[in-house]
């Protein structure tokens, strides 16, 4: 019974041993594996930092952002250049109302031009887009009203030749004492009569056109259309050989010198706007271009659908480059109420790959291209909402030049 117990507990002996064993074994070769791996991934890990951190650093030396890049320019260089620097100070913006609206020729500058009497057309002597003077012949008509006028006159410039003789020759028998002097009184009063009628002749001849120079010429003269003002002729009817009369315009002559904008001002607005208010226009063809000019009238009612009111602005318009029917936008100053912000000229401000960039001075004739964030434009200035502080300095005039050398300095680098 002993000797059978003995075996069992060696042979649980044993059993026990061989398990101690074989998971001292596992284990060992479990933590070589794991110090293995670790070894391997810390590797990995070290070869994947690596081109990581290479990359990182390729793509941090390879940013291409405006504001890395500096533009050199010596003194003397910005003074031919016109580059001027300031510093950025604080001020008042205007607030500014917006609208559309579209150019007409000024209405109190246009002229319908129409012959005083009925005629043919014998000549045209103008065109559509000529410019003319004030008093010049557009065009010249055949007129038979003209023709009866004249004869008028020939026939009161006889009879005055006849008063005038008959009032010498009865002044010559009173003064003989052969004719009563109620006859001298008679013969002035015909001569006298003869010179009014004679008067009135030229007068009509006058106001159909007809010169003093055309009558003494002793012909048949033409009847002369000519322009009352200077301007553009916008509108041509003139055709020879149709008739003419009063009742039908020949020519349209517009001084585009001067034109109106007529614009919607809203109903909530209306306090912020009033006659003679300084107003600056802007139109797609022109966008560097602001026309300057003021509001001369304002509606007296609301529209009931749109809630607006009609303005009219009146502006100078230089080398005619407003059109009537152009679409406009109008810009309205109003009272600076709101705090003193950083602003800049407008000029200041470039615009490169879509961005808007200042051209700050970091002394010594070096130039950091800035983003700057804008705000309201009013007078020439723009608000900076970020980018540029106050009493920072900046190339408020020659921006374009110096734009002009950071894109020059980006080429060459490409190029290299």
């Amino acid at each position: 019974m002993n000797k059978k117990g003995i075996i069992i507990g060696l042979i649980l002996t044993t059993a026990l041993c061989g398990g101690v064993a074989y998971r001292l074994v596992n284990s060992a070769a479990t933590g070589e594996h794991a110090e293995h791996a670790e070894h391997a991934d810390e590797k990995h890990g070290e070869e994947k930092g690596g081109h990581g951190a290479g990359k990182e650093e390729q793509g941090h030396e390879g940013h291409d952002d405006h504001g890395a890049k500096l533009v050199k320019m010596t003194a003397e260089v910005q003074k031919q250049s016109g580059v001027v620097v300031a510093a950025a100070k604080k001020l008042q913006i205007a607030g500014v109302i917006s609208a559309t609206g579209k150019v007409e020729a000024n209405a109190d500058r246009i002229a319908h031009v129409s012959p005083r009497i009925s005629g043919k057309i014998v000549a045209v002597r103008a065109s559509l887009g000529d410019s003319v003077g004030s008093g010049q012949v557009l065009a010249t008509l055949d007129s038979v009203e003209l023709g009866e006028a004249l004869s008028r006159y020939h026939q009161s410039k006889t009879r005055l030749s006849l008063a005038q003789s008959n009032m010498e020759r009865v002044k010559t028998l009173v003064d003989k004492k052969i004719a009563a002097r109620k006859e001298i009184l008679q013969a002035e009063t015909d001569y006298k009569t003869a010179q009014t009628e004679l008067h009135t002749d030229q007068e009509r001849l006058s106001l159909y056109g007809v010169s003093a120079g055309d009558l003494k010429a002793d012909r048949k003269p033409l009847l002369p259309v000519r322009s009352p003002i200077a301007g553009v002729i916008t509108e041509k009817h003139a055709i020879v050989g149709e008739l003419a009369d009063p009742a039908k315009s020949l020519y349209t002559v517009a001084d585009l010198s001067s034109v109106w904008v007529l614009v919607d001002i809203h109903e909530k607005d209306l306090a912020k706007v009033h006659r003679g208010q300084a107003a600056t226009v802007v139109v797609n063809a022109f966008p560097e271009a602001k026309f300057r000019g003021r509001i001369t009238y304002l509606a007296d009612v609301v529209d009931g659908t749109t809630r607006t009111i009609k303005a009219r602005v009146e502006v100078a318009n230089p080398g005619r480059k407003l059109k009537p029917e152009m679409f406009a936008t109008v810009e309205l100053a109003t009272a600076a109420d709101a705090p003193a912000v950083v602003a800049v000229p407008e000029e200041a401000v470039q615009e490169l790959e879509g961005q808007k960039l200042v051209f700050v001075s970091e002394g010594e004739g070096v130039f950091e291209p800035r983003r700057v964030e804008l705000g309201r434009a009013s007078g020439g200035m723009v608000e900076v909402l970020a980018g540029v502080k106050e009493g920072e300095r900046l190339a408020v005039k020659g921006g374009f030049v110096l734009k002009s050398e950071l894109q020059k300095g980006e080429i060459e680098g490409h190029d290299h």
